[in-house]
Protein backbone atom coordinates (compact mmCIF):
# COMPACT_ATOMS: atom_id res chain seq x y z
CA UNK A 1 0.00 0.00 0.00
CA UNK A 2 1.19 3.39 -0.88
CA UNK A 3 1.36 5.97 1.50
CA UNK A 4 -0.65 8.06 -1.10
CA UNK A 5 -3.56 5.77 -0.19
CA UNK A 6 -3.84 6.81 3.62
CA UNK A 7 -6.35 8.94 4.48
CA UNK A 8 -6.11 12.01 6.42
CA UNK A 9 -4.92 12.26 10.27
CA UNK A 10 -7.89 11.60 12.14
CA UNK A 11 -10.10 9.95 10.02
CA UNK A 12 -11.56 6.37 11.48
CA UNK A 13 -10.38 2.95 9.19
CA UNK A 14 -10.50 -0.42 9.21
CA UNK A 15 -7.05 -1.80 8.66
CA UNK A 16 -6.43 -5.33 7.74
CA UNK A 17 -3.10 -6.40 8.19
CA UNK A 18 -0.81 -9.31 7.87
CA UNK A 19 2.12 -10.04 10.03
CA UNK A 20 4.28 -12.58 11.36
CA UNK A 21 1.07 -13.34 14.12
CA UNK A 22 -1.22 -13.94 10.91
CA UNK A 23 -4.01 -12.15 9.98
CA UNK A 24 -5.29 -9.37 12.03
CA UNK A 25 -7.66 -6.37 12.04
CA UNK A 26 -7.96 -2.85 13.82
CA UNK A 27 -10.32 -0.48 13.82
CA UNK A 28 -9.33 3.26 14.98
CA UNK A 29 -8.30 6.62 14.32
CA UNK A 30 -4.94 7.45 12.35
CA UNK A 31 -2.41 9.34 13.96
CA UNK A 32 1.08 10.90 13.16
CA UNK A 33 3.05 7.76 11.25
CA UNK A 34 5.50 6.06 14.39
CA UNK A 35 7.84 6.16 11.86
CA UNK A 36 8.33 6.67 8.07
CA UNK A 37 6.23 4.01 6.06
CA UNK A 38 4.00 3.19 9.01
CA UNK A 39 0.42 3.99 9.87
CA UNK A 40 -0.50 4.30 13.29
CA UNK A 41 -4.04 3.90 14.79
CA UNK A 42 -5.50 4.94 18.26
CA UNK A 43 -7.65 1.71 19.22
CA UNK A 44 -10.85 2.18 20.42
CA UNK A 45 -9.62 0.90 24.10
CA UNK A 46 -7.21 3.57 23.59
CA UNK A 47 -4.04 2.22 22.61
CA UNK A 48 -2.02 3.12 19.89
CA UNK A 49 -0.58 0.46 17.31
CA UNK A 50 1.96 1.06 14.43
CA UNK A 51 1.96 -1.26 11.13
CA UNK A 52 4.34 -1.01 8.52
CA UNK A 53 3.20 -0.25 4.73
CA UNK A 54 4.12 -3.29 3.25
CA UNK A 55 1.96 -5.26 5.75
CA UNK A 56 -1.54 -3.42 5.05
CA UNK A 57 -3.67 -5.91 2.84
CA UNK A 58 -7.01 -3.68 2.89
CA UNK A 59 -7.96 -0.29 4.34
CA UNK A 60 -11.44 1.19 4.36
CA UNK A 61 -12.54 4.50 5.33
CA UNK A 62 -14.95 4.83 7.87
CA UNK A 63 -15.33 8.37 8.73
CA UNK A 64 -13.26 11.17 7.68
CA UNK A 65 -11.44 12.85 9.79
CA UNK A 66 -13.20 16.09 11.81
CA UNK A 67 -11.68 19.15 10.46
CA UNK A 68 -9.54 21.39 13.19
CA UNK A 69 -10.39 24.78 14.09
CA UNK A 70 -7.58 27.20 13.64
CA UNK A 71 -7.31 30.96 12.58
CA UNK A 72 -5.02 31.79 9.86
CA UNK A 73 -2.02 32.16 12.31
CA UNK A 74 -2.42 28.09 13.41
CA UNK A 75 -4.28 29.46 16.58
CA UNK A 76 -7.60 27.92 18.24
CA UNK A 77 -10.50 30.06 16.59
CA UNK A 78 -13.68 29.78 19.10
CA UNK A 79 -16.94 30.08 18.38
CA UNK A 80 -18.94 33.15 20.12
CA UNK A 81 -21.46 31.88 20.82
CA UNK A 82 -20.35 29.11 22.62
CA UNK A 83 -19.76 29.00 26.73
CA UNK A 84 -16.39 30.64 28.27
CA UNK A 85 -14.66 28.07 29.94
CA UNK A 86 -11.58 29.02 32.41
CA UNK A 87 -8.90 25.48 32.62
CA UNK A 88 -6.61 26.21 35.79
CA UNK A 89 -3.67 24.28 35.45
CA UNK A 90 -1.67 22.89 38.79
CA UNK A 91 0.15 20.39 37.46
CA UNK A 92 0.35 16.54 36.92
CA UNK A 93 0.40 13.62 34.61
CA UNK A 94 -2.38 15.19 32.21
CA UNK A 95 0.12 18.19 31.97
CA UNK A 96 3.11 16.11 31.42
CA UNK A 97 5.94 14.42 28.81
CA UNK A 98 7.53 11.55 29.29
CA UNK A 99 11.54 12.11 29.18
CA UNK A 100 12.77 9.47 27.09
CA UNK A 101 16.24 10.13 28.18
CA UNK A 102 15.64 8.30 31.74
CA UNK A 103 11.70 7.35 31.13
CA UNK A 104 10.75 9.45 34.15
CA UNK A 105 7.37 11.78 33.35
CA UNK A 106 8.45 15.19 34.24
CA UNK A 107 5.33 17.93 34.50
CA UNK A 108 6.34 20.69 32.01
CA UNK A 109 3.12 20.79 29.66
CA UNK A 110 1.90 24.09 29.22
CA UNK A 111 -2.07 25.08 28.82
CA UNK A 112 -1.55 26.44 25.37
CA UNK A 113 -0.26 23.02 24.18
CA UNK A 114 -3.30 21.09 26.07
CA UNK A 115 -5.56 23.25 24.10
CA UNK A 116 -3.11 22.86 20.51
CA UNK A 117 -3.36 18.47 21.03
CA UNK A 118 -7.12 18.47 22.10
CA UNK A 119 -8.61 20.94 18.94
CA UNK A 120 -11.72 19.18 19.44
CA UNK A 121 -12.08 21.56 22.70
CA UNK A 122 -12.93 24.53 20.29
CA UNK A 123 -16.55 22.65 19.41
CA UNK A 124 -17.36 22.06 23.14
CA UNK A 125 -16.81 25.82 24.43
CA UNK A 126 -15.03 29.25 24.53
CA UNK A 127 -11.17 28.04 26.54
CA UNK A 128 -9.22 29.99 28.27
CA UNK A 129 -6.42 28.73 29.74
CA UNK A 130 -3.99 30.29 33.36
CA UNK A 131 -1.47 28.30 34.79
CA UNK A 132 -1.32 28.86 38.68
CA UNK A 133 1.56 26.07 39.52
CA UNK A 134 3.61 23.25 37.76
CA UNK A 135 3.17 20.63 40.59
CA UNK A 136 3.06 17.11 41.52
CA UNK A 137 -0.48 16.73 43.85
CA UNK A 138 1.14 14.69 46.18
CA UNK A 139 2.82 17.69 47.05
CA UNK A 140 0.21 19.95 47.52
CA UNK A 141 -1.24 21.24 51.22
CA UNK A 142 -4.04 23.15 52.17
CA UNK A 143 -2.57 26.47 51.10
CA UNK A 144 -3.08 25.44 47.54
CA UNK A 145 -6.38 24.43 48.24
CA UNK A 146 -7.32 27.90 48.79
CA UNK A 147 -4.90 29.41 45.64
CA UNK A 148 -7.59 27.06 43.54
CA UNK A 149 -10.49 28.16 45.08
CA UNK A 150 -9.51 31.99 44.49
CA UNK A 151 -8.80 30.80 40.80
CA UNK A 152 -12.16 29.41 40.06
CA UNK A 153 -13.29 32.51 42.11
CA UNK A 154 -12.00 34.89 39.85
CA UNK A 155 -13.21 32.78 36.72
CA UNK A 156 -16.39 33.15 37.61
CA UNK A 157 -16.51 37.07 38.07
CA UNK A 158 -14.41 37.50 35.03
CA UNK A 159 -17.58 35.62 32.76
CA UNK A 160 -16.78 32.14 32.75
CA UNK A 161 -19.77 29.43 33.77
CA UNK A 162 -17.77 26.71 34.50
CA UNK A 163 -14.35 25.95 35.39
CA UNK A 164 -12.27 23.22 34.85
CA UNK A 165 -9.30 22.34 37.50
CA UNK A 166 -6.20 20.25 36.16
CA UNK A 167 -4.26 18.58 38.19
CA UNK A 168 -2.20 15.18 39.20
CA UNK A 169 -4.70 12.07 40.45
CA UNK A 170 -2.90 11.51 43.58
CA UNK A 171 -4.78 13.76 45.82
CA UNK A 172 -7.35 15.13 43.23
CA UNK A 173 -9.86 13.73 45.91
CA UNK A 174 -8.48 15.52 48.56
CA UNK A 175 -8.79 18.99 46.55
CA UNK A 176 -12.08 17.98 45.25
CA UNK A 177 -13.65 17.57 49.00
CA UNK A 178 -11.54 20.84 50.00
CA UNK A 179 -13.18 22.93 46.92
CA UNK A 180 -16.75 21.46 47.65
CA UNK A 181 -16.47 22.93 51.53
CA UNK A 182 -14.97 26.21 50.33
CA UNK A 183 -18.31 26.92 48.15
CA UNK A 184 -20.82 25.33 49.84
CA UNK A 185 -20.06 24.19 53.43
CA UNK A 186 -22.05 27.63 54.62
CA UNK A 187 -24.95 26.39 52.58
CA UNK A 188 -24.75 27.99 49.64
CA UNK A 189 -23.38 26.60 45.80
CA UNK A 190 -20.87 27.97 43.48
CA UNK A 191 -21.26 30.27 40.80
CA UNK A 192 -21.05 27.85 37.92
CA UNK A 193 -19.68 24.21 37.48
CA UNK A 194 -16.24 23.19 38.85
CA UNK A 195 -14.71 20.25 37.37
CA UNK A 196 -11.83 18.77 38.47
CA UNK A 197 -9.73 16.28 35.98
CA UNK A 198 -6.42 14.72 35.28
CA UNK A 199 -4.66 12.08 33.37
CA UNK A 200 -3.48 8.41 34.96
CA UNK A 201 -0.96 8.17 31.56
CA UNK A 202 0.92 11.15 30.55
CA UNK A 203 0.07 13.29 27.26
CA UNK A 204 2.42 11.66 24.86
CA UNK A 205 1.93 7.85 25.96
CA UNK A 206 0.10 5.69 23.38
CA UNK A 207 -2.86 4.75 26.58
CA UNK A 208 -3.04 8.08 27.93
CA UNK A 209 -6.70 9.30 29.22
CA UNK A 210 -5.59 12.82 28.82
CA UNK A 211 -7.59 14.05 25.99
CA UNK A 212 -11.09 12.06 26.26
CA UNK A 213 -10.53 13.27 30.75
CA UNK A 214 -10.82 16.79 29.46
CA UNK A 215 -13.06 16.38 26.82
CA UNK A 216 -15.70 14.79 29.32
CA UNK A 217 -14.62 17.14 32.25
CA UNK A 218 -15.25 20.34 29.66
CA UNK A 219 -18.47 19.70 28.59
CA UNK A 220 -19.68 19.07 32.23
CA UNK A 221 -18.26 22.53 33.44
CA UNK A 222 -19.64 24.17 29.86
CA UNK A 223 -23.06 22.09 29.47
CA UNK A 224 -24.00 20.04 33.38
CA UNK A 225 -26.63 21.18 34.94
CA UNK A 226 -26.71 23.98 37.39
CA UNK A 227 -25.06 22.58 40.89
CA UNK A 228 -27.02 22.12 43.59
CA UNK A 229 -24.54 22.55 46.38
CA UNK A 230 -25.79 19.99 48.55
CA UNK A 231 -25.40 16.29 46.41
CA UNK A 232 -21.79 16.59 45.85
CA UNK A 233 -21.93 18.46 42.90
CA UNK A 234 -20.53 22.26 43.81
CA UNK A 235 -17.04 20.45 42.25
CA UNK A 236 -16.91 16.95 40.73
CA UNK A 237 -14.61 14.40 39.46
CA UNK A 238 -14.40 13.57 36.09
CA UNK A 239 -11.79 10.96 35.02
CA UNK A 240 -12.61 7.44 33.13
CA UNK A 241 -15.28 5.22 33.65
CA UNK A 242 -13.46 1.84 32.33
CA UNK A 243 -10.19 0.97 30.98
CA UNK A 244 -11.56 1.59 27.43
CA UNK A 245 -12.07 4.98 25.81
CA UNK A 246 -15.46 6.50 25.24
CA UNK A 247 -16.63 7.19 28.77
CA UNK A 248 -15.95 9.13 32.17
CA UNK A 249 -17.46 9.19 35.48
CA UNK A 250 -18.79 12.65 37.02
CA UNK A 251 -18.26 11.47 40.84
CA UNK A 252 -19.53 13.68 43.58
CA UNK A 253 -16.11 15.40 44.59
CA UNK A 254 -17.13 15.15 48.60
CA UNK A 255 -17.46 11.65 48.32
CA UNK A 256 -14.98 10.31 46.12
CA UNK A 257 -11.57 8.42 46.45
CA UNK A 258 -8.26 7.37 43.98
CA UNK A 259 -8.82 3.37 44.82
CA UNK A 260 -6.44 2.03 41.83
CA UNK A 261 -2.69 3.66 41.80
CA UNK A 262 -2.33 3.13 37.55
CA UNK A 263 -5.59 1.98 36.09
CA UNK A 264 -7.52 4.47 34.32
CA UNK A 265 -10.49 3.88 35.75
CA UNK A 266 -8.98 4.49 39.32
CA UNK A 267 -11.42 6.65 40.58
CA UNK A 268 -14.76 5.63 42.44
CA UNK A 269 -17.58 7.39 44.17
CA UNK A 270 -17.71 6.78 48.29
CA UNK A 271 -21.07 5.64 50.10
CA UNK A 272 -22.48 7.71 47.07
CA UNK A 273 -23.75 7.38 43.25
CA UNK A 274 -21.89 8.47 40.34
CA UNK A 275 -23.80 11.89 39.45
CA UNK A 276 -23.43 11.39 35.69
CA UNK A 277 -21.98 9.68 32.89
CA UNK A 278 -20.32 11.59 30.16
CA UNK A 279 -20.16 9.19 26.46
CA UNK A 280 -17.30 10.45 24.43
CA UNK A 281 -17.93 9.78 20.30
CA UNK A 282 -17.07 11.22 17.16
CA UNK A 283 -20.30 13.57 17.34
CA UNK A 284 -18.77 14.94 20.57
CA UNK A 285 -19.51 14.27 24.17
CA UNK A 286 -22.88 14.43 25.55
CA UNK A 287 -23.92 13.68 29.20
CA UNK A 288 -26.20 11.14 30.76
CA UNK A 289 -27.43 12.23 34.07
CA UNK A 290 -27.67 9.49 36.85
CA UNK A 291 -31.49 8.98 38.22
CA UNK A 292 -30.47 9.14 41.73
CA UNK A 293 -29.28 12.72 40.59
CA UNK A 294 -31.77 15.67 41.18
CA UNK A 295 -30.32 19.12 41.47
CA UNK A 296 -32.43 21.73 42.70
CA UNK A 297 -31.46 25.57 43.07
CA UNK A 298 -32.74 26.25 46.52
CA UNK A 299 -29.36 27.33 47.95
CA UNK A 300 -28.46 30.61 47.69
CA UNK A 301 -25.08 31.30 44.95
CA UNK A 302 -21.87 31.78 47.24
CA UNK A 303 -19.85 35.36 45.98
CA UNK A 304 -16.53 34.12 47.26
CA UNK A 305 -15.28 30.69 48.76
CA UNK A 306 -14.31 30.44 52.52
CA UNK A 307 -10.50 29.81 52.99
CA UNK A 308 -9.03 26.92 55.03
CA UNK A 309 -6.95 28.23 57.85
CA UNK A 310 -3.66 26.41 57.07
CA UNK A 311 -2.16 27.43 60.81
CA UNK A 312 -4.11 24.35 61.72
CA UNK A 313 -2.48 21.29 62.83
CA UNK A 314 -4.29 17.95 61.93
CA UNK A 315 -2.22 14.67 62.96
CA UNK A 316 -3.12 11.64 60.60
CA UNK A 317 -2.65 8.34 62.26
CA UNK A 318 -3.85 4.55 61.73
CA UNK A 319 -5.52 2.54 64.43
CA UNK A 320 -3.98 -1.14 65.09
CA UNK A 321 -1.69 -2.94 66.46
CA UNK A 322 1.30 -0.18 66.52
CA UNK A 323 -0.86 2.70 67.30
CA UNK A 324 0.42 3.49 70.70
CA UNK A 325 -0.22 6.30 73.69
CA UNK A 326 3.42 8.24 72.91
CA UNK A 327 1.77 9.44 69.42
CA UNK A 328 -0.93 10.96 71.18
CA UNK A 329 1.48 12.28 73.64
CA UNK A 330 3.49 13.63 70.98
CA UNK A 331 1.05 15.63 69.21
CA UNK A 332 0.15 17.37 72.48
CA UNK A 333 3.80 18.22 72.91
CA UNK A 334 3.80 19.77 69.47
CA UNK A 335 0.09 22.06 69.72
CA UNK A 336 -1.46 20.21 67.61
CA UNK A 337 -4.93 21.01 67.13
CA UNK A 338 -6.88 17.37 66.34
CA UNK A 339 -6.19 13.92 65.55
CA UNK A 340 -7.67 11.98 62.97
CA UNK A 341 -7.27 8.18 63.64
CA UNK A 342 -8.57 5.86 60.86
CA UNK A 343 -10.37 3.18 63.18
CA UNK A 344 -11.02 -0.37 62.47
CA UNK A 345 -14.46 -1.11 61.46
CA UNK A 346 -17.19 0.75 62.36
CA UNK A 347 -14.28 2.86 64.02
CA UNK A 348 -13.00 1.43 67.07
CA UNK A 349 -9.62 1.81 68.49
CA UNK A 350 -7.41 -0.55 70.41
CA UNK A 351 -8.49 0.87 73.92
CA UNK A 352 -9.53 -1.99 76.04
CA UNK A 353 -7.23 -5.17 77.78
CA UNK A 354 -9.89 -7.85 78.38
CA UNK A 355 -6.53 -10.43 78.99
CA UNK A 356 -4.54 -8.13 80.73
CA UNK A 357 -1.53 -8.85 78.14
CA UNK A 358 -1.84 -5.04 76.47
CA UNK A 359 -0.64 -2.75 78.30
CA UNK A 360 -0.45 -0.49 75.24
CA UNK A 361 -3.96 -0.60 75.20
CA UNK A 362 -4.80 1.13 78.31
CA UNK A 363 -1.97 3.89 77.95
CA UNK A 364 -3.90 4.37 74.75
CA UNK A 365 -6.53 5.33 76.31
CA UNK A 366 -5.94 7.25 79.11
CA UNK A 367 -3.55 9.40 76.83
CA UNK A 368 -6.34 10.19 73.96
CA UNK A 369 -8.24 10.87 77.41
CA UNK A 370 -5.78 13.59 78.60
CA UNK A 371 -5.80 15.07 75.06
CA UNK A 372 -9.50 15.39 74.86
CA UNK A 373 -9.35 16.69 78.78
CA UNK A 374 -6.54 19.49 77.94
CA UNK A 375 -9.04 20.34 74.66
CA UNK A 376 -7.89 18.38 71.77
CA UNK A 377 -10.44 16.74 69.48
CA UNK A 378 -9.79 13.43 68.23
CA UNK A 379 -11.91 12.20 65.06
CA UNK A 380 -12.39 8.76 63.98
CA UNK A 381 -13.36 7.56 60.65
CA UNK A 382 -13.41 4.04 58.64
CA UNK A 383 -9.91 2.28 57.46
CA UNK A 384 -12.81 0.24 55.72
CA UNK A 385 -13.43 3.36 53.50
CA UNK A 386 -17.20 2.64 52.28
CA UNK A 387 -19.65 2.25 54.95
CA UNK A 388 -20.83 3.96 58.22
CA UNK A 389 -18.90 5.15 61.26
CA UNK A 390 -21.24 3.55 63.98
CA UNK A 391 -20.01 3.74 67.46
CA UNK A 392 -23.10 2.68 68.75
CA UNK A 393 -22.78 -0.85 68.09
CA UNK A 394 -20.17 -2.27 69.96
CA UNK A 395 -19.49 -1.28 73.90
CA UNK A 396 -16.48 0.09 72.71
CA UNK A 397 -17.31 2.32 70.55
CA UNK A 398 -20.09 3.69 73.40
CA UNK A 399 -16.75 4.33 75.52
CA UNK A 400 -15.08 5.69 72.93
CA UNK A 401 -18.28 8.46 72.51
CA UNK A 402 -18.13 8.80 76.61
CA UNK A 403 -14.41 9.94 75.96
CA UNK A 404 -15.58 12.75 73.40
CA UNK A 405 -14.70 11.18 70.04
CA UNK A 406 -16.06 12.10 67.22
CA UNK A 407 -16.98 10.42 64.33
CA UNK A 408 -20.02 8.71 65.01
CA UNK A 409 -22.82 8.38 62.38
CA UNK A 410 -20.45 9.54 59.66
CA UNK A 411 -20.61 8.16 56.16
CA UNK A 412 -17.32 9.94 54.36
CA UNK A 413 -14.21 8.47 53.52
CA UNK A 414 -11.35 9.20 55.61
CA UNK A 415 -9.49 11.53 53.30
CA UNK A 416 -12.97 13.65 53.51
CA UNK A 417 -13.06 13.38 56.86
CA UNK A 418 -10.21 14.98 57.89
CA UNK A 419 -10.99 17.81 55.32
CA UNK A 420 -14.28 18.47 56.86
CA UNK A 421 -12.89 18.26 60.21
CA UNK A 422 -10.20 20.91 58.77
CA UNK A 423 -12.87 23.37 57.36
CA UNK A 424 -15.15 23.28 60.57
CA UNK A 425 -11.97 24.26 62.45
CA UNK A 426 -11.16 26.74 60.74
CA UNK A 427 -14.82 28.35 60.59
CA UNK A 428 -15.23 27.52 64.66
CA UNK A 429 -11.84 27.67 66.15
CA UNK A 430 -11.54 24.55 69.01
CA UNK A 431 -15.29 25.19 70.01
CA UNK A 432 -16.24 21.75 70.62
CA UNK A 433 -20.00 21.97 70.34
CA UNK A 434 -20.11 23.87 67.25
CA UNK A 435 -17.80 20.94 65.64
CA UNK A 436 -19.86 17.99 67.30
CA UNK A 437 -22.80 19.34 66.17
CA UNK A 438 -21.83 20.40 62.72
CA UNK A 439 -20.42 16.88 62.18
CA UNK A 440 -23.64 15.16 62.19
CA UNK A 441 -24.66 17.55 59.26
CA UNK A 442 -24.77 16.59 55.76
CA UNK A 443 -23.19 19.86 54.53
CA UNK A 444 -21.86 19.22 50.89
CA UNK A 445 -23.03 15.49 49.89
CA UNK A 446 -19.96 14.20 52.31
CA UNK A 447 -22.57 12.56 54.34
CA UNK A 448 -25.60 11.43 52.38
CA UNK A 449 -28.42 10.28 54.26
CA UNK A 450 -29.10 7.31 51.88
CA UNK A 451 -25.39 5.48 51.11
CA UNK A 452 -25.14 3.52 47.70
CA UNK A 453 -24.92 0.11 47.87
Amino acid sequence: MAPSDIPAEGSRVKMQVEGPAGETQHTGVILPPADTGFVSLKLDNGYNVSHPLSNITSLKLLAEAVPRVESENGELEFDATLPLIRIIHTGGTIASKVDYSTGAVVARFEPEEMLAAIPELAQIARIEAVKIGNMWSDDMRPQHWNLISQATAQAFEEGAVGVVVTQGTDTMHMTSCALSMAWSGTGGRPPGRIAITGSQRSSDRGSSDAAENLMAAVQWAAHGPQTDGGLGDSVVVVMHAASEDGRCSVHPGSSVRKSHSSRRDAFRSINANAIADIILSREGPRIELRESYNPTDERPISSTPTIFDTNIRISNLVAGPYLQAELIDAVAKMGGDAIHIQGTGLGHLPIEDPMQDAPENTELKAALNRWSESGGITLVSSQCIEGPVNMAVYSKGRIQQEMGILGHNSRCGPDAAMIKLHWLLSQHGKDIEKITEAWQDDLVGENPETMSE
